[in-house]
């Protein structure tokens, strides 16, 4: 009687061999069509997240496409592409690969620009890998993480001064489109103190890729990053792995005592490309087109940056989100806050106004800063944040001229102290403040007779 290997004997791998359990033949499949960007193979024998490829053995149009195992149900599994299917026919075989794929990694890495498949896109030839490693990473105990307890300076007044990020923290960047979240991304990426910066451009125009590692990363912040790119034309699946990647790249430095800073545009991307993915094979939607399986992935892949345990490194995220037609409630919007440690809002109005970075002070909250701050400065980002936003809600009576001064103390003092506040939460792009000297300002825009 043939003995099938069971998970169980799998797990006790020694045991297993002990038993002489034969391994599983590897059956391949046929490819019986393709719809929409899905395609449906019979025969095969493979788990969900394998690897296959797809090999038409026309002698006049051989071609190979490596796809990964999405779903199955009645004898058929599901594959999604990760490349072009052009020259792909029925009835071609589908066979399975022998792992669940390892993606190259090491120092060498710093300075380069790679595909969600690890390959180089910069023309700089091959990379020579340290190690290889499978995409996902090693759960950390939540118990056994170091508490995020040191300030991040990322050399930004606002931020430093107002919205203090602490070491291991997770964030959020949400905005529109057009209100300078890629600049305010690439401010960070020159300016964090990050000892490695990771950079995953998801779902991006082609032109923007090129334009951010060259006119916003520079030359200076690519020698210690390293960029993922899967522009918008990818497959899902390819714009899904870049994400997942680049998140690998910096749990690989993490866990070799790196500070790590990991920038991610965008989360919307990511969640897009899931969507595409979870419909093509037939999962129902759900909250306003997305399916479920969407708003699991989301938790599941922030959840691994933060920090180590105790005495290891730690990676610090900033996660852009798109807010269409800047709605806030957007449902990725939404999901995301509630997964994320705090969030910056890029206001339009500011950003028309050329009001740069167009962080709205009102709607950001860094959730941590109580925890990484001295109460001092707590208490004075506290009072900043007052006087602005009697600021902002006095506004229109102000800009009419109907606001009589003497009316109320509070609006009297904002308006003393107005330029100086508008002047602390601007920054030009070269410029970098640090955590103690933008504390220094904070304190002196608030220290006139006027602020109280």
């Amino acid at each position: 009687m043939r003995l099938e290997r069971s998970s169980f004997a799998r797990r006790l791998g020694g045991y297993a061999e002990a038993l002489k359990l034969p391994q599983q033949p590897v059956v391949e499949g046929r490819l019986l069509r393709m719809i929409g960007l899905t395609l449906e193979a019979e025969g095969l024998r493979a788990a969900i997240g394998s690897r296959c490829l797809v090999i038409n053995d026309d002698s006049y149009h051989p071609v190979q496409v490596e796809a990964e195992v999405m779903g199955f149900a009645g004898g058929k599994s599901f594959l999604m592409p990760t490349g072009s299917l052009a020259g792909i026919a029925p009835g071609a075989r589908v066979v399975p690969l022998p792992d669940a794929g390892r993606l190259p990694m090491g120092m060498s890495m710093l300075g380069r620009v790679l595909d969600g498949a690890g390959r180089a896109l910069d023309g700089k030839g091959g990379m020579k890998a340290e190690d290889w490693v499978p995409l996902d990473g090693p759960t950390i105990n939540p118990l056994n993480r170091h508490p995020i307890d040191q300030p991040l300076d990322v050399g930004i007044r606002a931020i430093n001064g107002l919205l203090t990020v602490g070491r291991g923290q997770r964030l959020g960047l949400f905005a529109g489109t057009g209100v300078g979240k890629s600049v305010l991304l690439g401010m960070m990426t020159r300016f964090t103190e990050a000892e490695i910066i990771v950079v995953g451009l998801i779902g991006e125009r082609g032109r923007e890729v090129k334009e951010f590692i060259e006119h916003i990363l520079g030359e200076e912040g690519l020698k210690r990053a390293v960029v993922v790119a899967s522009p918008a034309d990818d497959a899902p699946l390819m714009r899904l792995r870049a994400a997942m990647y680049c998140t690998r790249i910096a749990e690989y430095f993490r866990d070799r005592g790196k500070n790590v800073l990991l920038l991610m545009d965008s989360l919307t991307r990511f969640a897009q490309a899931q969507r595409e993915i979870a419909l093509a094979i037939g999962e129902p939607p759900a909250t306003k087109g997305y399916p479920p399986s969407v708003f699991a992935k989301l938790p599941k892949l922030v959840e691994r940056a933060g920090n180590a345990e105790q005495g290891g490194g730690s990676i610090t995220a900033f996660y852009t989100v798109l807010s269409e037609g800047d709605d806030q409630q957007d449902p990725i919007a939404d999901s995301a806050r509630g997964v994320l440690d705090g969030h910056f809002v890029l206001s339009r109005r500011l950003a028309e106004e050329g009001h740069y970075p167009a962080i709205d002070i009102e709607a950001s909250i860094s959730r941590v800063m109580p925890q990484v701050v001295s109460p001092e400065h707590l208490q004075a980002a506290q009072r900043f944040k007052q006087l602005w936003s009697r600021l902002q809600q006095s506004r229109d009576l102000i800009s009419v001229g109907a606001y009589v001064p003497g009316s109320d103390r509070e609006t009297d003092q904002a308006l003393a102290v107005q330029p100086a506040m508008q002047a602390f939460l601007r920054q030009g792009l070269q410029e970098s403040e640090g955590l103690s000297r933008s504390l220094e300002r904070l304190v002196g825009v608030l220290s006139t007779p006027q602020a109280g």
